[in-house]
């Protein structure tokens, strides 16, 4: 839902008036369920006067303006859509509008697409309203005869600076996009010139039946995108399915084969421990989806991280497809739809997202959809707010008269594809776990005495070309500025086997979603985990969770002990706010599953190391050193 839909005139009137922007605020808590931060009202209160303005001086004041305009399934916003009719042949033209306070930016060494403003790394405005523009002609102009044009409004920028910003994507596909410095909202130039400098030159009011059209019109992928998605998952060979992942997908091409048939409503449930292929199942089932026609899906997921590494897998096409399903769900869905929802044990489901016995957001898509595919690993739920249960999904089945399908997956990918080892971890980290020693000789195990070897072993795997990676409990603060030098929180002292007192400290991985550093050393949070330079900062269960590499080193933190009675959860050591609330007990279950989540990561070997001397002397009871 937009925050305001009227006339360019009609919003200049009214936009120096508080009670426009409480009416806002109110749309915005409705549509959201939150209120806008202080930050995002800001800005607004700052940038629509002044748009509204330079509109009204271009003598634009007729035309409708969409203030906050939604795109479905992406979760963005576009600040601002101006629609007009054109002059010379009346199609309907979308202008969109991306608005910045910027004064000033430094672009990134390695990418002039990456600015860096203040303590944020943004992507250049001009290719983020690209994106915009390219939504629209992809997921709507299918259905109305749309021409989408966009404008990077800067008012509170300097000519020499918005002239960098030209620089930087002069030649390129984003240079068709303007980009407007404060110089350039003159309200003295001529009506016309301000007009063309905005994009919205040679338009008239359009007839309301099409402005209505177009408000109205379902956003859903064209064909064309389909295609362009559907041949980038073929092309991509990680995606190959075999065993009891390829009978997983067969029964959701069932699925789809009944809904085709005009018998829609389909809960499939894909279960299956780390490393059996749940994420490859989602995407090559995504591509066969795609293929077919009258095809509406969509891959949601609830972490950020898996769907950007799924979406720069399969590309900007995707976007809008494979999207991150955190507020909400995405529009546009349809009875003919299949909506694929990876890391399902991640999702929101807590009492407050249950206005019936069952979590809410799953209740919604399965009764707006054709099929709602889960693929879940109950032991991967690592908070009380999120996740669901097999047994939950059938009785939500029973409960709507849907037909139930459950695949489990046995067939394991990840840790050379050793049982013994998964079996040996589950065992260890179970609430009662009492594991034998280890001796299996299909998996690199061992114990690290110290952070410092950790760091040795990985080191040692990058220099020969493998990907490896440190990952630590949430047990050390996470305040580093999203700017480099990133802090070195994740600090360890202990004594070595001499007895002199040593200590190390490393960094946490980046908060910003891009890369950062000299040559982007310091990857993007969504990309700690294979982007080079990953393995100088720690990741977390939050950075590492559905993702893999080649060896994996964990740090068990103090806020998982052993003691003589088992494991005990020590929630007063753990930083991490969604869970250090909890009692011991209830903390202990999220805990084990956050380590057993970290000691999965690795596909080839393992290293473990507990901060906690306790601990330590038990993991060295059943495990050879390094």
């Amino acid at each position: 839902m937009h925050l305001f839909d009227g006339t360019i005139a009609q919003a200049a009137a009214q936009v120096r008036d508080p009670r426009f922007f409480a009416e806002c605020v109110r749309r915005f808590t409705h549509a959201h369920g939150v209120a806008p931060g202080p930050g995002e009202r800001r800005s607004w209160e700052r940038s629509w006067p002044v748009l509204l303005d330079a509109l009204t001086a271009a003598g634009l004041g007729s035309l409708r303006i969409l203030l906050e305009y939604p795109l479905p399934g992406t979760g963005q916003r576009v600040d601002a859509v101006v629609l007009g009719q054109r002059v010379d042949d009346a199609r309907l033209t979308a202008v969109v509008v991306e608005l910045k306070q910027w004064e000033h930016a430094t672009p990134c060494a390695s990418d002039a697409l990456l600015l860096e403003v203040g303590e944020r790394v943004e992507e250049h405005p001009a290719r983020q309203v690209g994106s915009y523009a390219h939504y629209l002609t992809n997921w709507v102009s299918q259905f109305i005869d749309l021409e989408v044009r966009g404008v990077v409004v800067m008012h509170n920028a300097a000519p020499h600076f918005v002239g960098g910003l030209r620089e930087a994507v002069k030649g390129g596909p984003s240079s068709a996009y303007p980009i407007l410095g404060r110089r350039d909202l003159d309200p003295k130039a001529p009506a016309g010139v301000l007009a063309d400098r905005m994009a919205c030159g040679g338009l008239r009011p359009a007839p309301e039946p099409l402005v209505m059209r177009f408000l109205k019109t379902r956003h859903q992928p064209s064909p064309k995108l389909l295609s362009r998605v559907a041949d980038a998952i073929r092309g991509t060979g990680g995606f190959t399915l075999i065993g009891d992942q390829d009978k997983a997908r067969l029964h959701i091409r069932d699925a789809a084969t009944a809904i085709r048939d005009g018998q829609p409503g389909h809960i499939v449930v894909v279960t299956g421990g780390p490393g059996t292929g749940k994420t490859a199942i989602a995407a090559r089932v995504l591509g066969d989806l795609c293929r077919l026609d009258g095809a509406n899906p969509r891959l949601l997921s609830p972490s950020g991280a898996l769907t950007q590494q799924l979406g720069r897998a399969v590309g900007d096409a995707a976007k809008g497809l494979i999207t991150t399903i955190t507020r909400g769900v995405p529009g546009g869905l349809s009875k003919d739809s299949i909506v694929l929802i990876d890391e399902a044990h991640r999702l929101r489901t807590d009492a407050k997202r249950r206005s019936s016995g069952f979590p809410d957001r799953l209740q919604w898509l399965a009764e707006r959809c054709g099929a709602i595919v889960l693929f879940l690993d109950e032991r991967q739920i690592i908070r009380p707010s999120e996740g669901t249960t097999l047994e939950e999904l059938r009785r939500l089945a029973a409960y709507m008269r849907y037909a139930f399908t459950h695949i489990d997956l046995t067939t394991q990918f990840r840790c050379a594809g050793s049982h013994y080892y998964l079996r040996w971890i589950d065992d260890l980290f179970a609430h009662e776990g009492s594991p034998l020693a280890w001796n299996g000789s299909d998996y690199d195990l061992a114990l690290a005495e110290s952070p410092q070897e950790l760091e040795a072993w990985t080191n040692s795997h990058i220099e020969r070309g493998y990907s490896a990676r440190i990952a630590a409990g949430f047990c050390w603060p996470w305040k580093s500025p999203p700017k480099p030098p990133l802090l070195p929180e994740v600090s360890i002292n202990w004594v070595d086997e001499w007895g002199t007192p040593q200590s190390w400290k490393r960094p946490w991985n980046s908060q910003t979603n891009k890369a950062i550093g000299v040559d982007s050393d310091i990857p993007g949070r969504p990309f700690w985990a294979t982007d080079p330079g990953g393995h100088r900062q720690i990741g977390c269960i939050y950075t590492a969770q559905g993702l893999e590499y080649d060896y994996g080193a964990v740090i068990v933190g103090d806020d998982l002990v052993r003691t003589p009675s088992g494991w005990e959860g020590r929630p007063s050591k753990s930083y991490d706010r969604e869970v250090n609330y909890l009692p011991p007990e209830k903390y202990l279950i999220y805990a084990l599953n956050t380590y057993r989540v970290l000691a999965t990561r690795g596909t080839r070997g393992t290293r473990l190391y507990a901060t906690d001397p306790d601990t330590q002397r038990f993991l060295r009871s059943l495990l050879p050193r390094t």
